[in-house]
């Protein structure tokens, strides 16, 4: 079941999330709107949009819901490289390598926009500002990608899980997706100990510590920080692989 949300407010979610990185002109809004809603797709809870060894040739903005990055092993098991809040794009330029190295699913019921490679090249053609704004989220993608591989390579358990919880919140901010101190965190603990690379039993055991320092609160897929500046602590978090983020 999805949540009657009204298309208007779908397309804002993407261009709030663009406008942050770059300020887009009138026409690109205007245009990015009416080709996100044109080409509007749902998709259900652990449905995969994209698998591993596709041939892509268009690109995904998520409108909402969530969906996570994934690989795969040989026997089975899986490694979530990455979430994707509403807003984000599924790799802009996909398109320009003949196949994807990894599958994104869904994690909640979603909402999406696809725009074909053609007229997404129109685009981008046509307003310098969409161009330099998909080609930040590009970049902030790879720093991203760059602070998970730290996070799984060198920080502990405590760190990572904490570290994980003050980006998520982060990247929800600029679409309005934070209230307060809380935002949704519609993730299970599977799917937390497959993005930190932790047994279930490890990660649930990280998450009672975090709880009984009084740092977080976590319930009903809600994510509550008690004292934010107390867990970036902990997660020896900088956020300066997020400052294109303009502040507001």
């Amino acid at each position: 079941m999805h949540t009657p949300v009204s298309q208007g407010s779908l397309a804002h979610t993407v261009v709030r999330r663009l406008n942050a990185l770059r300020s887009l002109t009138e026409q690109a809004i205007a245009t990015l709107e009416y080709a996100v809603l044109e080409g509007l797709h749902h998709a259900g809870p652990g449905e995969d949009l994209i698998s591993e060894g596709d041939m892509v040739d268009s690109i995904r903005i998520l409108l909402s819901g969530w969906l996570c990055r994934y690989k795969t092993l040989e026997d089975g098991r899986r490694q979530i490289v990455n979430f994707v809040v509403p807003g984000e794009t599924c790799d802009v330029y996909a398109y320009l390598l003949s196949r994807m190295d990894h599958s994104i699913a869904a994690i909640t019921p979603v909402t999406y926009g696809e725009i074909k490679r053609a007229r997404l090249e129109k685009m981008v053609a046509d307003d310098h500002s969409l161009a330099e704004a998909f080609w930040c989220e590009t970049l902030l993608n790879n720093a991203i990608q760059r602070e998970w591989a730290t996070n799984l390579g060198r920080r502990t358990a405590l760190e990572r899980v904490a570290h994980l919880f003050c980006e998520l919140f982060e990247r929800l901010r600029p679409v309005g997706l934070t209230d307060g101190n809380s935002c949704g965190l519609p993730v299970t603990q599977m799917d937390l100990a497959d993005a930190t690379g932790l047994s279930v039993v490890h990660l649930n055991r990280t998450l009672q510590e975090l709880r009984a320092a009084g740092l977080i609160v976590l319930r009903d897929r809600m994510l509550t920080i008690n004292d934010i500046e107390a867990l970036k602590n902990v997660a020896m978090y900088s956020p300066g692989y997020l400052q294109i983020y303009r502040p507001g």
